[in-house]
């Protein structure tokens, strides 16, 4: 998908090339058609930038937001388990956190985003970038895990509200590890985080896997929605 630019009338979209982190990174970029909104950072899921993401960032786009979703394999998609587990192995989060910060430093210098924060959305392992780079970087007030979390980051410098997104049977991240993020969130930054359950497993808002679950999905993505309207300005 990464590559060539694209544009529309109905949703203005292109591929981008930006600086980030002493190298030259790539993404997806999605305006309203309005031409201009408040910004969000999109953040893959251990699959890459694949179509998926590319539909979520319209979609977000449809909602009245710029939005860029960094691309953090360099153009590599993986189609299998063993294979995306791989490539979210040669990605430390130290470096990836490092390319976020390029693409929050990218997203705001754009004439088409009218807020001067971000907010960020990522699912799986975008959902623990989310938290990692939302803890390190103020420029981000609204953060958004879907089944993503970060129980090894200090909290201290946090300013961004949380609303995150889990299943009640997502086995990589069970329930009883929510409470004591919640509590480490807020016993570090003074955010308390509205962390949901839905019943549901891993990976529920993605609607080319048989684990979507299409009226969870909807429910977070109308709780998504709201949330950043009410955090990102």
């Amino acid at each position: 998908m990464i590559g060539s630019e694209m544009t529309d009338s109905a949703n203005p979209r292109q591929n981008v090339t930006f600086d980030s982190a002493g190298t030259q990174a790539h993404g997806y970029l999605a305006a309203p058609t309005s031409g201009d909104g408040p910004g969000v950072i999109l953040i893959q899921e251990w699959w890459g930038l694949d179509d998926h993401m590319v539909d979520v960032a319209d979609r977000l786009a449809s909602e009245g937001f710029v939005v860029l979703a960094p691309d953090l394999y360099g153009g590599r998609v993986a189609h299998e388990a063993q294979n995306a587990m791989e490539l979210m192995r040669e990605l430390p989060a130290e470096r990836g956190v490092e390319l976020l910060a390029g693409a929050v430093d990218y997203l705001l210098g754009r004439s088409e985003v009218t807020s001067s924060s971000l907010g960020a959305v990522g699912f799986c392992m975008g959902g623990g970038f989310v938290l990692r780079l939302a803890a390190r970087d103020q420029r981000i007030t609204a953060a958004v895990p879907f089944y993503g979390a970060a129980p090894d980051v200090d909290y201290t410098g946090l300013v961004a509200e949380i609303l995150g997104h889990f299943g009640a049977d997502d086995a990589s991240i069970p329930v009883s590890t929510l409470d004591p993020l919640r509590e480490k969130i807020a016993a570090q930054s003074g955010v308390e985080a509205d962390l949901r359950v839905y019943p549901a497993g891993h990976a529920f808002y993605n609607s080319t896997r048989p684990s979507y679950h299409a009226e969870s999905a909807e429910k977070a993505w109308a709780a998504t929605v709201e949330f950043l309207r009410a955090h990102v300005s």
